[in-house]
């Protein structure tokens, strides 16, 4: 029979068990600043990072809520470029600037939350850099309009999130080699290398064609220095000079680490032009959003999706579909390195997670009038800064959305090409260091490679690099005698990027 002692003994072992494992949850609750020892009564503060800490696995992961919300306005910092140089891109797709910028905001706000919430990982989401540039420069010659470009990323973003459900995208993944998955960022890079160069007029536009009779000098009938296609521009011109300042002013503060090095170096260059009289100041500080021009009505649910359900469109909605899914991949394993993230296959754990993150953004992007969105590399930083969940993203998010009611502030900033485009120019040449992960000493490996590049740039279209360097890929191997290297997905993607020449429109 028990007595009392045993159940006083009893009693008092649970009372010292559950203070210890309060302490564990709660922390050293006792006060050391000569209160004896008493227990400190949790204020809301407290309840409110305990919720946080349980939701988003913050001590789990090694974290605290502040090294969390620093890695979060760390990682918005280094991103809010995009705020204005996406719409200074898409303007050339015929999209309004102002609402386009909302769009923007919205598309970071909403794909930031979800990656923090659903996936609980320390990245953010926004427009692309490089699938902007394709759906603005390298779609202009098939003379389709934005609303279709719109309705190509809907309908890719639609594709990629089936892939996702299915498990079909890590397939996918695994059939492309590392060095054709680093030529595709190689390529990307000079692609926006040569959109900066260009729209700051370093370098401008020569020859218009190569007939022989145009090169005839009629007083002496012979033939005269042939022009070239591409030639430098004026550097006398002072826009040309500031845009040079401005990508040596950016690429500096990158080398010193400067958090918001591209946005900064955006800002100044820019204040530099207004003082010279190239440009204006803002006109207001803040506005209330989705009003006046910056109204989402002229471009939110404008998508044309059955215009893009047809057989022209295929090598349009493959390339959106491997550019977005080749950059996630990317980005992921880039940062889950960074954070020590991955599995001991060096795999990134529950990567359908923020993989259906990304096809919903795209899908929501382009209903409120953006382009392909996904998650951005500079997460990287709020990583380096000690961000290990989704609170990071969530941060971001937040810092996005306040954005919108500061609008007025960008807007001088997106009609200065002096100022963004050599943004372009510094993120192009961030992407070069994928160069070094090619395996050049590898002719199987480097010529689907090289043309992948090659194409991007000679071609100015992003899509006949990709789909280039993936069919040479596995006919090379062939030739090669080493048909045994592939896998079945190489075959099936070569098949696809077939139908870009044979049913498709190439440009």
């Amino acid at each position: 029979m028990t007595n009392i002692h045993d159940i006083s003994k009893t009693a008092d072992q649970e009372i010292a068990a559950w203070d210890s494992s309060s302490q564990k949850v709660l922390g050293n609750t006792n006060d050391t600043g000569g209160n004896n020892g008493t227990n400190k009564v949790l204020g809301p503060q407290d309840n409110a990072k305990g919720f946080l800490d349980r939701f988003f696995k913050i001590s789990e992961r090694g974290s605290n809520v502040g090294t969390e919300i620093v890695g979060g306005i760390t990682i918005f910092m280094t991103m809010a470029y995009i705020i204005v140089v996406n719409p200074a891109i898409l303007s050339f797709a015929g999209l309004p600037v102002e609402p386009s910028t909302t769009a923007t905001i919205l598309t970071a706000v909403f794909g930031s939350l979800l990656m923090g919430l659903y996936a609980n990982l320390p990245v953010a989401v926004a427009p692309y850099m490089g699938e902007n540039a394709f759906i603005a420069f390298g779609l202009a010659a098939m003379g389709i309009g934005w609303q279709q470009r719109l309705g190509a990323v809907f309908v890719s973003g639609v594709f990629f999130l089936l892939l996702s459900i299915l498990r079909i995208r890590p397939w996918l993944a695994r059939s492309i080699s590392s060095s054709m998955k680093y030529s595709f960022g190689v390529g990307i890079g000079l692609f926006l290398t040569f959109v900066g160069l260009y729209q700051t007029g370093i370098v401008t536009s020569g020859a218009t064609g190569l007939d022989v009779r145009a090169l005839v000098v009629p007083s002496t009938n012979l033939l005269r220095a042939p022009d070239v296609p591409l030639k430098i521009g004026n550097l006398h011109d002072p826009q040309v000079l500031l845009a040079l300042f401005g990508f040596l002013l950016i690429t500096a503060l990158l080398h010193r680490q400067i958090k918001g090095a591209i946005l900064i170096g955006i800002v100044l260059t820019a204040g530099l032009g207004i003082c010279l009289g190239y440009g204006h100041a803002p006109t207001a500080i803040a506005a209330l959003p989705f009003g006046g021009n910056y109204s989402l009505s002229s471009i939110a649910f404008k998508l044309d999706i059955p215009g893009v359900l047809q057989l022209s469109f295929v090598p349009i909605l493959l390339t959106l579909f491997l550019m977005s899914f080749l950059d996630t991949l990317g980005t992921l394993v880039g940062v889950g390195a960074a954070g020590d993230m991955l599995d001991e296959n060096g795999d990134f754990p529950e990567i359908e997670r923020p993989m259906i993150v990304d096809s919903l953004s795209c899908m929501f992007s382009s209903v409120t009038g953006s382009s392909t969105s996904g998650a951005f590399v500079e997460s990287a930083t709020g990583i380096e800064a000690g961000a290990r969940t989704g609170l990071a993203a969530v941060t971001v998010a937040l810092l996005f959305f306040a954005a919108l009611f500061f609008v007025p502030l960008f807007e001088p900033l997106q009609h200065l090409r002096f100022a963004y485009a050599p943004a372009l120019m510094a993120v192009g040449l961030l992407m070069m260091k994928a160069a070094s992960k090619v395996d050049f000493s590898d002719l199987t490996e480097a010529v689907p490679a090289f043309a992948t590049i090659a194409m991007m740039i000679f071609s100015f279209n992003i899509a006949n690099g990709l789909t280039a360097g993936l069919i040479l890929y596995p006919a090379f191997k062939i030739a090669a005698g080493r048909a045994n290297e592939l896998k079945s997905g190489a075959y099936l993607l070569a098949l696809m990027c077939l139908v870009y020449y044979v049913f498709g429109l190439p440009h």
